[in-house]
């Protein structure tokens, strides 16, 4: 008997770690990973010191500084007029990914179903996996990535425990509606199912849209855990801090298993934060930040082959390059990356059962000099 056994026996190293790596083995430019590569607020990063230097430098409470949870309550009476219990419903976790993988492992039994629209981020299939749970993925549909509610309504089966959600979209973009977010209401009415939205991106949209949290809808908070990040909110993915809210008994669960995953998360980090949320410094101009991004990159784009598919959220940006090769995606991201020094992401990582377009994700979170130097070598391609 072999005594190594893998829970994950169809996993390997993510993508992400696989293209940056090969970017970096080989000097290309780096539009794979989802991180900016530009620095936060200096004075961020100032408070984060005066933290440190004033002492903040043990364990946080186990659901999170006070102070920023507090600031996180204030910001969803604000946006979504939606009272979170400061003590709990809102818990500070080590990023979005561990507020998904406590509430994936809390909730779901040996079993139990749960519904993901795929392309799904990399972690929520696995996550599942390893809770006893079953994947049942509902594809997007090609090529503006909208929901088909039909198939979903259709998935859904007395052993649907959860179903994620993730607006904005990565990899793709795309953006759910305020008629969205009421089908979802109906269709989960009557039914035991609990809703999991991923809104990590929340803060960045673009085109005169509006994020439409679940928050914003009574039927839904009171069934759904909403999840966040303010890595992508104040460009310091590094930090990894994120936070889930959700009623009460919900959180109760999900506590239970955060505080055996990381317990707590960074101190001075959350000071800090908390600080600049309660101010709302820089929220206003998030999303205008990152669409002039977006717009500056499909300007830069203009005359290559690699034709763009809508992105109204995020900072990722998908090219069809079909016009290009018949290649597979990950097999023409890998050559990309390697002939021509510009590193994206294929879309095959983040499918179940759909088969991968011919389109890669590139993220433009980047300065005004890497995205001019990646487009002058995509152009080329």
């Amino acid at each position: 008997m072999n005594p190594l056994r893998s829970r994950l026996p169809a996993v390997g190293t993510t993508i992400f770690t696989v293209m940056s790596r090969l970017a970096a083995e080989v000097g290309a430019i780096n539009l794979s990973q989802g991180f900016p590569d530009f620095d936060c607020d200096p004075a961020l990063i100032e408070a984060v010191a005066r933290h440190m230097r004033e002492g903040r430098n043990q364990y946080a409470p186990m659901p999170g500084v006070l102070a920023l949870r507090n600031a996180i309550a204030a910001m969803y009476r604000s946006a979504h007029d939606r009272s979170y219990d400061p003590e709990t419903e809102i818990t500070i976790t080590s990023g979005a990914t561990e507020a998904i993988f406590a509430a994936v492992m809390a909730l779901v039994h040996p079993g139990d179903e749960v519904i993901v629209l795929e392309p799904c981020y990399d972690s929520y299939v696995p996550s599942i996996v390893l809770s006893g749970g079953v994947p049942i993925a509902v594809p997007l549909r090609y090529p503006e990535y909208s929901v088909d509610w039909g198939a979903v309504r259709a998935a859904i089966t007395a052993r649907t425990r959860l179903l994620l959600i993730n607006t904005p979209h990565n990899p793709t973009g795309s953006v759910l509606s305020a008629a969205d977010l009421r089908t979802l209401a109906d269709i989960v009415d009557g039914t035991e199912v609990i809703v999991l939205a991923d809104e990590v991106y929340q803060h960045i949209i673009f085109d005169g849209l509006t994020h439409e949290s679940l928050a914003r809808y009574d039927a839904l908070a009171a069934r759904g855990i909403v999840v966040g990040s303010f890595g992508k909110t104040y460009h310091a993915t590094g930090w990894k801090v994120g936070y889930a809210a959700a009623p009460a008994a919900l959180t109760a669960e999900l506590r239970k298993v955060h505080q055996f995953v990381t317990f707590s998360t960074t101190t001075p980090m959350q000071h800090a934060i908390a600080e600049f949320l309660g101010t709302e410094r820089g929220l206003a101009e998030i999303s205008p930040f990152f669409q002039a991004k977006r717009d500056r990159f499909l300007d830069l784009m203009q005359g290559s082959r690699f034709l763009p598919l809508p992105s109204h959220g995020s900072y990722f940006q998908l090219m069809d390059y079909s016009a290009i090769s018949d290649e597979a995606d990950a097999d023409f991201a890998i050559r990309l990356t390697r002939e021509h020094g510009v590193a994206a992401i294929p879309t095959s990582p983040f499918l179940m059962r759909s088969a991968a377009p011919k389109v890669l994700r590139f993220c433009f979170a980047k300065k005004e000099e890497t995205l001019m130097a990646a487009a002058d070598r995509l152009k080329g391609v």
